[in-house]
């Protein structure tokens, strides 16, 4: 449940793309597993410049209110606008219908420097 091909941060954040581009996010697997039935998702709009670190929005769910993290520093071109009315697409695609936005990233080589698969499978192991 971990795809290889992506990038991970500590709390739980996926990242697709080399960064040449605008590269998507989204929360992964375990994050969607531990939050439970999700019922709503607050998300920025396309313009909003983020840092890495910042809060980029929340996802509500049965359970509890989370905030999502941004996992780079860059702009936010576009959100996943399907959630507004189906967010539990994240919980049944989070690698891929599920997506929260894609970030045009200020510094490509920064997604480098997050977790590979391997990393983030001994973070969860543990």
């Amino acid at each position: 449940m971990i795809p290889e091909d992506l990038r991970y941060t500590a709390e739980h954040e996926w990242v697709s793309g080399d960064g040449s581009g605008p590269v998507r996010v989204g929360i992964t697997h375990y994050a969607q597993d531990a939050l439970g039935d999700i019922v709503f998702v607050q998300l920025p709009e396309e313009g909003t410049a983020v840092a890495a670190g910042d809060s980029l929005g929340e996802i509500e769910s049965t359970k509890s209110v989370s905030e999502i993290y941004a996992p780079i520093a860059g702009t936010v071109v576009s959100k996943n606008a399907s959630l507004a009315d189906e967010p539990e697409l994240i919980n049944a695609e989070p690698y891929a219908a599920g997506w929260l936005v894609e970030i045009a990233p200020d510094d490509p080589a920064s997604i480098g420097q997050l977790l590979d698969a391997a990393a983030y499978q001994s973070l969860t192991d543990s």
